[in-house]
């Protein structure tokens, strides 16, 4: 038969280059690393040499069972020398497909067009949140020009991520049909390439952040006041004008904060895993950290879509203070008198 002739002619083989590696030089390093790759090519031939027995006197119900260990991710014996390369199929990789695409895939789309389709209907109904006593005209500073480049470069990095994202995950579904193989193999590979170099950006603007405004994220008593009554936000029924207290931080951004700390944290760990290839790591590791990357980012979408909804449209003179450092007096007031409170009592208010 012809596998006999070959496993004849590797043993041949075998038995041929080993005493040709003794012979050079039995103690030096390049002998011991060929009888080291003799011994491991002999137990792969060994290896083969079961399985072909086994598959003879038993053809039928050794392939079940062999291929019954393959599917169910059993270690064989591999020449290769990288990690989980003894597994011909990797069942943590199958099922972590499965999940990516019955769960994360809808949860992203139900992020982006649910969470924004749910604001957008909520603004129709509601209205923005109008100031009580208009613009009074006097800006109270209430950044400093350092936060406010630290803030956009943050915030530019973040959305650069979650759209080259979202296109690596949901693009081919909604992009790829519509467009020519061209512009879409385009489209797919700079996603990825931007999606890769963007990310210490984020990186780096994202840790001076949170270490920067911690302390002024912590959560108080009177933040539960805040959720009560929706931040001020309802222009009807019985919350209608009610506005309740708050620090620097209302409770909702403080929400926001901790969001983005902790997923942040996690999506940072989780895509430097899979960014940094010569950690060589283990299948069941690497899609971990995907689903983990994929769950992070899912979640933090749909906080990012409430932030930019709560801080622009939803409340009148809400963006300026990000844009120029100075908020409207009467703003400040009504969405963070404690705050004010404190600056005026202190002497500490700044005026543009």
């Amino acid at each position: 038969m012809l596998i006999q002739q070959i496993r004849h002619l590797l043993a041949l083989l075998l038995l041929v280059t080993v005493p040709m590696a003794y012979a050079a030089d039995p103690s030096s390093e390049q002998a011991q690393q060929e009888m080291a790759l003799m011994a491991q090519q002999q137990q792969v031939l060994a290896a083969q040499q079961q399985a072909i027995q086994t598959l003879q006197q038993h053809p039928q119900l050794a392939e079940v069972e062999l291929w019954s260990a393959i599917k169910n991710g059993d270690q064989g014996v591999s020449a290769a020398q990288t990690t989980g390369a003894g597994k011909l199929i990797n069942v943590v990789g199958n099922e972590g497909k499965i999940v990516r695409s019955e769960y994360m895939m809808p949860a992203a789309a139900f992020a982006v067009v649910g969470v924004f389709g749910l604001f957008l209907l909520f603004f129709l109904v509601n209205g923005p949140a109008k100031l009580a006593h208009g613009f009074s005209g006097k800006m109270v500073e209430r950044w400093s020009q350092a936060d406010i480049w630290l803030h956009w470069f943050m915030a530019i990095s973040c959305l650069t991520l979650m759209f080259t994202g979202l296109n690596i995950l949901l693009g081919r579904f909604v992009l790829q049909p519509i467009l020519p193989a061209s512009v879409w193999a385009a489209l797919i590979y700079g996603s990825k390439t931007i999606h890769d170099w963007i990310s210490p950006v984020f990186i780096v603007s994202w840790v001076i952040c949170i270490l920067k405004w911690m302390p002024l994220q912590l959560f108080k008593m009177y933040d539960l006041k805040w959720f009560v009554s929706v931040g001020g936000y309802i222009n009807f029924g019985p919350f209608k004008g009610k506005h309740p207290d708050s620090g620097f931080a209302n409770a909702g951004e403080k929400m926001w904060f901790w969001t983005l700390a902790l997923f942040g944290l996690v999506v940072v760990v989780s895509g430097l895993l899979l960014l940094l290839p010569r950690l060589d790591l283990p299948r069941d590791v690497s899609v971990f950290a995907l689903l983990a990357h994929d769950a992070a980012a899912v979640i933090l979408i749909a906080f990012t879509i409430v932030h930019v909804w709560m801080a622009t449209v939803l409340s009148e003179g809400g963006l300026e203070s990000m844009v120029t450092g100075y908020c409207d007096e009467n703003w400040a007031i009504q969405h963070h008198n404690l705050w004010y409170d404190e600056l005026k009592s202190d002497g500490r208010i700044k005026y543009k």
